[in-house]
């Protein structure tokens, strides 16, 4: 269209072009810089119009008194960076905690690593600002820009960051570093006359970057695999093992998990995530005494942490500690207002005491807040049926079940109460249907062979009670009531044959 215009008014090509390489131009770099402004304005006020707040096992270096250590750390960070690009081999998901220990004094042979890399910079840059050849300065100008100005943010120089090294960082950096790497290639291609052992040279560097390559996306594949390989990278690094000893934990291989949470706590001794999960896993293995130490120093270090009082409090109630345990349950909901686990526990606490209302309340408290938490529903419609209250416990069960209509265990459980209000026909379809859903729980078919024991339904009582012993032959109330029912069952054979 603009060509057929153009063609029969040749006044309006010089307005166009003026329109398409200025204004268009300016409108572009407007566009851009008020998206960029935008976009600086929603995270300044997604981060609370303030900071992000760090501490010193985040980046170790900037907590530093002296500025001489703040300093010298600073530019081995660069190095490390330097380093990573020009040989990504340690690779690693976090360097915090330790990974990196401060260069504290020019005794440290990790100085010679700065006195490369500054080396290496002052000789590009003089190339860039001196050389007289035009195009080689655009190259490395172009390519030290590239190289510096994308990684300025993360260089503690305008403001602290929460990392020693971060992988990421280099990204864009590397666009500066790829370029710098074929312009130097490509000279000494001019200037060499084996070509061929260059291209080999060139060829060998792909290959083995490849390689690591595939080795560190197989790394990635699993948890299990990217926490161990930073192992061998950062053997002083807390987090690390704490993530290893997680990890462990989540696949029930909890000896192994303790092994590696306690060398957490070693490496870092105000490591209150790791102090909370090891407490957590001794109170598991009824190792109380330990546990509660673990937990009480967490809670002294860190006291909003929440998750720690709570499993404070589980210790102390286990120790039947009550009035501890009720103090730190409270002192948890108190730093976290919406916590549903921790009504929940509290629930159990009242529900021992026997304060039934006050159980009654902090179940449906957990409930209000976690409307899926299945076993707050379950407590309260055990409560109310052991305490007599049936209506009200059936009422909770149905509630309970039009929001979490699968769970089985409150099937089970409202089966139950409708039972003891003889709904048999309820009652019993309630139970088959957490049969169908959990078919090797020997409560279901021994409480079901109850209801038909009642129901006066003796065949398939005596069915269900045989199957519930056998998955559990060790219960004793199915025992008795199996055998009530044979008693019952050759009594009216006799009256039979009489």
């Amino acid at each position: 269209l603009i060509q057929k215009v153009l063609r029969k008014d040749k006044s309006l090509e010089l307005n166009i072009s003026i329109v398409f390489n200025g204004d268009g131009l300016l409108f572009r770099i407007t566009l851009l810089l008020s998206g960029g402004a935008t976009m600086l304005c929603l995270r300044w006020r997604i981060m609370g119009t303030g900071p992000p707040a760090f501490t010193e096992v985040d980046n170790p270096a900037s907590f530093a008194d002296s500025l001489f250590v703040r300093a010298i750390n600073y530019n081995y960070y660069y190095s490390l960076n330097a380093w990573l690009l020009l040989c990504p081999w340690w690779l690693c998901f976090d360097w915090s905690m330790g990974c990196i220990p401060l260069i504290k004094s020019v005794s440290d042979w990790r100085i010679i690593a700065l006195a490369a890399l500054w080396f290496c910079l002052i000789a590009l840059i003089c190339q860039a600002l001196c050389s007289q050849d035009s195009h080689k300065r655009r190259i490395l100008t172009l390519g030290l820009g590239f190289l510096i100005i994308p990684f300025l943010p993360a260089s503690n120089l305008f403001f602290r960051v929460g990392f020693v090294v971060a992988e990421r960082v280099i990204y864009l950096p590397s666009i500066g570093y790829c370029m710098l790497l074929t312009y130097g290639f490509s000279l000494l291609s001019k200037q060499t006359k084996k070509k061929k052992m260059l291209a080999a040279t060139v060829l060998g560097i792909l290959l083995i970057n490849v390689l690591r390559c595939v080795i560190r996306s197989n790394q990635w594949r699993s948890e299990e695999q990217l926490f161990r390989s930073a192992l061998s990278v950062c053997p002083l690094n807390a987090k690390v093992h704490y993530n290893v000893g997680k990890n462990l934990a989540d696949k029930g291989n909890q000896t192994a998990a303790i092994k590696y949470y306690r060398e957490a706590v070693r490496l870092n001794p105000k490591y209150v995530h790791a102090m909370n999960n090891l407490g957590n896993i001794l109170k598991e293995r009824n190792e109380l005494q330990e546990a509660e130490g673990l937990l009480s120093l967490a809670v002294q270090i860190q006291p909003d942490f929440a998750a720690a009082w709570m499993n404070l409090g589980i210790v102390q109630n286990s120790l039947r500690r009550f009035e501890e345990a009720e103090q730190s349950y409270w002192t948890a909901i108190k730093h976290r207002k919406k916590y549903p686990d921790c009504y929940y526990n509290l629930g159990r606490l009242y529900a021992d005491l026997n304060r039934h209302i006050d159980a009654l309340n902090a179940w449906r408290n957990a409930t209000v807040l976690k409307p899926e938490h299945s076993l707050a529903w379950n407590n309260m419609i055990i409560l109310l049926d052991n305490t007599g209250n049936l209506a009200q416990a059936e009422a909770v069960g149905r509630e309970a079940l039009e929001l979490i209509p699968n769970d089985h265990s409150l099937m089970f459980s409202l089966a139950n109460v409708l039972g003891k209000s003889q709904k048999y026909k309820e009652s019993e379809a309630l139970f088959l249907k957490a049969i169908k859903a959990n078919p090797n729980a020997a409560s279901y078919h021994g409480n079901l062979a109850v209801l038909y024991h009642r129901w006066g339904n003796l065949d398939l009582a005596k069915k269900h009670y045989e199957v519930s012993l056998k998955l559990d032959p060790a219960a004793p109330g199915t025992k008795e009531n199996y055998s009530l029912l044979k008693r019952k069952l050759e009594q009216l054979q006799k009256k039979g044959d009489a």
